[in-house]
Order: C-alpha cells, then structure tokens, then sequence
C-alpha cells in the first residue's frame, strides 16, 4: 500500500496533475465526485476526505450527515478526456463514517462485503457485461428523438459519426488501461455495444461507471448525445447489460467438470439454479427503472422467462458454448440487467443469488429447449417456466419480501431502494402519458 501510495504522489508531481476527482455513487449508482487539489492529496489519502452525506440521496440522514470518502488507491488513473495543461486524474472511492467503519450506504462498500464472504469461502468472482446505449442527435426529452445512423447488427462503416465515436471510446478506455474485448454496431438504429474485457467484479463496477462516462463524454464533445436508458425507442430491441460470469478456485475455473456431459461443474449448476430461483428477487436491482420493463418484452431478444439453456438467446441463463480447447473459458451468461443499473449492487445480488445456490444444493431444472418466445402461456406453464416481473412495482414487491436481497444489501440500502421504487412507481402512476391522450382523448 506504501509503494502505491508513493507512485500515486509521484505521479500527481511529475505529471503535472491540477486536480484529482474522488468518485462514488450513491444508491442507484448515478456518479458523484468532488476535485482536490494536489496540496490536499496526502491529508486525502490518509484520513479520507469529509462530505456532507445527507446531500446525497440512500446516505446519510441529517442528523448523521458526515461521512468520509476513502480513496481506493488501486484505482487511480489519469483522466484523457481534459484539455492540455489541465491534467485531471481520478480515483473510485468507498465511503466510510467518521470512525473509518465501513459506511452501509455505500453501493462500492456492499458489493465489497459480498465478494469478501466469497472470498472466504475460497472463490474469486469475474464479471464481463456487454454494454449497449444509443447515439442521438440530442437527449431533449420535449423534442423527437433522433437516431444518428439507420444501421443494424455488425454494420461496417468507417465514416459515420457513431462509429467514429464507439472508436475513439474504445481508444480512450484503452488509453486508461481499460480493456475492451470488442465493439460493434447493436441491432437497433444508431444502437452500439462495447464489450469489456472479464475481471474481477469490484474493478468491473468501476470500469462500467467510467465507460458510461466516458461514451457520454466524448459524444458530449462532438455536439451529440448518448444514452444508456434501457428502452427509449419503441419497435426495436433495448439497451442490455448481458453478463458474463464466473467463479473461480486456486486459480482455476469453478465452473468446469470436464467429465460431466455439459462441462458443468456441480458449483455451476448450483449457481445457476440459485440465479433462478433468486430472479424474481433481484430483478428490482438488475433492472431497477420503470423504462427498465419496456425493455423486458417479447420479441426484443431481452429475456423474459426464468430458465436456462446452452446458447439459447431467449433464456434468462445462458450457457455460452466454449471452444474444446479452452475449458476455462467457460461461464455463464446473465441476460435480464440493462445497462442503466447500478453495476455493484447488480454484481452484488447475482452472486449473492449464485452463491445461494451452492450452499443449498439448489437443483437445477430441466434445460429450456426452442425459442420461448414462441410458446404461450399454458405451455410455459407445463414446463415449469415462470415468467420475470413486468413492471417496477412487482418486481420491488418481490424484492421486497427477500431475505437474500435484504442481506446482500444491508438494512440501510435495502429500505432507502424500496422507499425510493415506491415513489417513483407512485410518481408514474399518477402521470397521463401522450399514449393514452392519443388513444383515448377522441373517442372517450
């Protein structure tokens, strides 16, 4: 910890660093930051910097409203995206209160807890999510909104401005010692993807927050917009955050059992059983806005089922098929987030469901065959499927009553998201929207 401590405070000196941003999130994972100065680096570093709690939404309540933000000195990185001659660096923070214990409304500090407990059972947790978002003219909510291409699936184009922008977000996340797996035009119009090398889940959580960042900004830049909204356009598929995920033990894949015809560990199947019979649960927290369950319809490649199956895009669990040769690359695929979640409290409960399902030797169900999309209701039904909540209210309602939601999250989490859920469900209900003036003002 010295010697990073040292290479931070020599970086900032011989680099010429004007200010150092402290990032956190707050409950539902928007980015919060202040800027210190150099002068004020070390006090930082040290002692943690002090921030009025209560101004940020899940923290503290008044009468308890200081808090510190400890800087995570492993995250530390200069920031690409400023000016010459303003050298702006950054790093992610946990907060903590007054006496350095680890402050419970803190999304960094929750999802450190739960890798913690599975760190001491022997296992280390790897995510790598596939961000999707969209381009726009503009994200005036008054006005149209308008795509920047008309492109679909892989669409090669080596001029237009969208691609040009996922370009240049590749090249600076690269620039910050972010890896990138790979990039691409998504399905829907001015749609893209950026696909985020696997590691372990607390470095992934501040890697996604500062892709997010980092895609906004530079479309900021070249007078456009960019948005991470789950569904803003209605007819074409949604902005998912599929998740790739993995346990691993003594420095091999959990999941792999070479002899069993799957390649299936029993660890494996415990965890996807646990994420199964956990979804309804955690489902709040993975797709945690009311634009969220627009998404979460048929016929838009977003699950809507809790099952699973090897390479089979309509199941909530997909098994991806691996090549014979790289056994360890075998994981399982979690399809219901979206790319506006809050990715440690996302993180947090998918493990805390997976891991679930090992200790108690859940079992696993039969393997979902056939495009789900095309059955109904009654044949869903026979084959035990049960179908994902539909809406926000439902999903907070069965979150709600969740001892492992509850646990995962802590008490002061839990209740400040329930509170939260049920007031913007509350706000939305109340709302006349243009769908129903349009479809009900002429003829009622």
């Amino acid at each position: 910890m010295q010697s990073q401590r040292d290479y931070v405070l020599r970086t900032v000196e011989e680099r010429g660093i004007r200010f150092i941003q402290l990032w956190f999130t707050d409950v539902l994972g928007t980015p919060k930051a202040f800027n210190i100065t150099p002068a004020e680096l070390e006090d930082a570093l040290d002692e943690g910097m002090t921030f009025d709690g209560s101004a940020i939404d899940g923290f503290s309540r008044v009468q308890e409203a200081d808090v510190l933000a400890m800087p995570d000195l492993s995250t530390f990185q200069i920031l690409p995206l400023h000016d010459e001659g303003h050298s702006v660096a950054r790093v992610f923070c946990d907060v903590v209160d007054l006496e350095g214990t680890p402050f419970q409304g803190c999304p960094r500090v929750a999802l450190r807890r739960v890798l913690d407990d599975a760190h001491e059972k022997g296992f280390t947790f790897f995510t790598g999510p596939e961000l999707e978002f969209f381009y726009f003219e503009s994200l005036d909510p008054t006005a149209p909104l308008v795509p920047l291409d008309s492109g679909s699936y892989f669409d090669l184009a080596v001029a237009d401005l969208p691609s040009e922008l996922r370009r240049q977000s590749v090249l600076t996340l690269e620039e910050m010692g972010i890896p990138v797996e790979h990039a691409q035009h998504e399905d829907a119009p001015s749609q893209h993807e950026i696909d985020l090398r696997y590691t372990d889940a607390l470095t992934m959580a501040d890697t996604v927050m500062t892709t997010r960042l980092v895609v906004k900004e530079i479309a900021r830049r070249a007078g456009v917009a960019a948005s991470f909204m789950p569904k803003p356009m209605a007819g074409v598929q949604g902005s998912g955050m599929h998740t790739h995920l993995s346990l691993w033990k003594d420095g091999q894949n959990a999941f792999v059992d070479s002899s069993d015809p799957q390649g299936l560990s029993r660890i494996a199947k415990g965890f996807i059983a646990g994420l199964l019979v956990h979804a309804h649960e955690i489902t709040a927290v993975t797709n945690q806005w009311i634009n969220s369950y627009k998404r979460l319809v048929p016929g838009h490649e977003a699950p809507v089922h809790v099952s699973w199956a090897r390479n089979n895009r309509s199941a909530l669990v997909r098994v991806p098929v691996i090549k014979a040769d790289k056994p360890n690359s075998t994981r399982l695929e979690y399809r219901a987030p979206d790319s506006a979640a809050n990715p440690y409290l996302a993180f947090a409960v998918m493990l805390a469901a997976g891991m679930a399902g090992i200790e108690g030797n859940y079992d696993l169900p039969p393997e979902a065959e056939g495009n789900l999309f095309s059955l109904d209701s009654f044949e869903l039904t026979t084959r035990g499927i049960a179908p994902l909540p539909s809406n926000l209210n439902d999903a907070v309602d069965a979150m709600e009553g969740s001892d492992l939601v509850r646990n995962t999250m802590g008490e002061h989490l839990f209740e400040w998201f329930i509170r939260n859920k049920r007031a913007e469900w509350a706000e939305y209900k109340s709302e006349i929207t243009s769908f129903e003036l349009e479809r009900y003002l002429p003829r009622l």
